[in-house]
């Protein structure tokens, strides 16, 4: 944390980045599942083998990835590069202006603006260079694969972690859109009451090497009080109208 994050004690607004700065239709995530399953057939695994255990690892600890380096000592840097990094995201992804106008109106002198990911940091700041956003974000908050025990979404620990590297004391500061609900719920088990789920509904992504069908209702909340759900990000200016620049009518 550091001394200017600090002192600054404007709210913060956490934007998942995969999925959520863009859309499920553009079937990266389809094309990451196919990469991580191949590295671990590449680990001596069968078909079978490899699909069951890559499910099993992303259920069991929220990226396949931590189950690889627990279990098979997987170099994560090496897994890294043969999954995320290549990805032809410069052909599956492109800017949207009406985005960019969306995280500009928001009122900067009341509120930071911060990107929360389970990706790696070159990653994550190669999807925000292509969208043209990586300037409408102050910080990246991101899974450090070279810590030894790292730690990730929907874990209390991240979240925990993005506040400290916020200089927020009190979780009620933190707002959060998410596409999965189970980073949603873990958000606000530590009391990011703030949230809102982006939930694509007809679209299919996929998640621990199975397609997932987004549909309305196929996740319940589990911490209490329902979270608003949108199907774009333009409707926050709905859900989270103070976070916005005011206009004089």
């Amino acid at each position: 944390m550091t001394v200017e994050h600090a002192q600054d004690d404007r709210p913060v607004v956490f934007f998942d980045i995969d999925n959520t700065l863009y859309s499920a239709s553009s079937k990266i995530a389809h094309a990451m599942g196919v990469r991580i399953h191949a590295y671990f057939v590449s680990l001596g695994l069968s078909d079978e083998d490899a699909s069951e255990l890559h499910l099993k690892y992303y259920t069991q600890y929220g990226l396949a990835l931590r189950g690889l380096r627990r279990h098979h000592n997987v170099d994560p840097l090496d897994f890294d590069e043969k999954c995320d990094g290549s990805l032809p995201l410069e052909e599956m992804l492109k800017p949207d202006p009406r985005l960019r106008q969306l995280l500009q109106d928001i009122d900067r002198s009341r509120y930071r603006v911060w990107a929360l990911t389970n990706a790696y940091r070159p990653h994550a700041e190669r999807v925000l260079k292509i969208l043209n956003l990586r300037d409408q974000f102050e910080e990246v908050v991101f899974c450090d694969y070279q810590e030894e025990d790292f730690t990730c979404k929907p874990e209390p620990g991240y979240y925990f972690q993005a506040m400290k590297k916020a200089g927020v004391q009190d979780p009620a500061k933190c707002l959060f859109v998410d596409d999965s609900r189970g980073n949603i719920e873990g958000a606000r088990r530590v009391g990011w009451t703030r949230c809102v789920h982006f939930r694509e509904s007809g679209l299919e992504t996929m998640e621990g090497g199975r397609v997932k069908h987004i549909i309305e209702d196929q996740e319940r909340p589990v911490s209490g009080d329902e979270v608003p759900v949108i199907n774009d990000l333009q409707q926050l200016r709905e859900v989270w109208s103070d976070i916005f620049i005011q206009t004089e009518q």
